[in-house]
């Protein structure tokens, strides 16, 4: 899959709340590093993530690639992110996704990469929940 595809079909699947197409674009045990989530399992997060999403508008802004200092092929994607808590209450904010993938181009670890000083408020608010904070395990 090329870089644009795999960008495409990742934001139309996000979007959709289709866990399952979501997955098929990761490794078995692959990981996501969110800032309110912390570093999560993939087949943890995206259940929990989209359990507490009620609606969401992703709007691609670009498309990068390059290579981690490991040699890892990258592909980053820019995108603004509607998020509706399941309350309709708006949590939107403007993302990287930075994406390191295996040999068979599926993501192994995922780094979402946005300022969640608006963000995480209307998080904690809506969701009851503490969210993560670097330094926590």
């Amino acid at each position: 899959m090329q870089p644009e595809e795999l960008a495409e079909e990742y934001l139309t699947a996000l979007g959709e709340g289709d866990l399952h197409r979501v997955m098929a674009l990761f490794a078995p045990g692959a990981v996501v590093h969110s800032r309110l989530y912390g570093p999560t399992p993939a087949a943890d997060f995206y259940p929990s993530m989209l359990a507490e999403t009620g609606a969401s508008h992703l709007t691609l802004r670009g498309v990068t690639t390059g290579r981690s200092v490991a040699g890892t092929a990258l592909v980053n994607v820019w995108f603004h992110y509607d998020w509706r808590l399941p309350s309709g209450r708006p949590a939107p904010f403007d993302v990287i996704d930075v994406m390191e993938l295996d040999d068979e181009g599926l993501i192994v670890t995922l780094h979402l990469v946005y300022d969640t000083v608006n963000v995480r408020p209307v998080y904690e608010q809506e969701t009851g929940k503490t969210s993560w904070r670097p330094g926590e395990p």
